[in-house]
């Protein structure tokens, strides 16, 4: 079953009407929230890679 342009814009502004949108506080504390964890993990990577890089330098200059 082929539906129309029309039809099909139709269909989607009333799927759209249905949507349940966050609240402004609600969306910027997952924001927040977010770019915290994501600062953390990326700080958490640094160290672990600098420390592997150590270490791997000493292995490499003993041998």
């Amino acid at each position: 079953m082929k539906t129309s342009p029309a039809q099909f814009v139709r269909q989607v502004k009333q799927e759209v009407s249905k949507i349940s949108w966050p609240k402004r506080s609600v969306a910027m504390q997952g924001t927040i929230t977010v770019i915290i964890m994501s600062v953390v993990l990326a700080a958490f990577l640094f160290l672990i890679d600098v420390v592997f890089a150590r270490v791997i330098s000493s292995i490499l200059e003993v041998g």
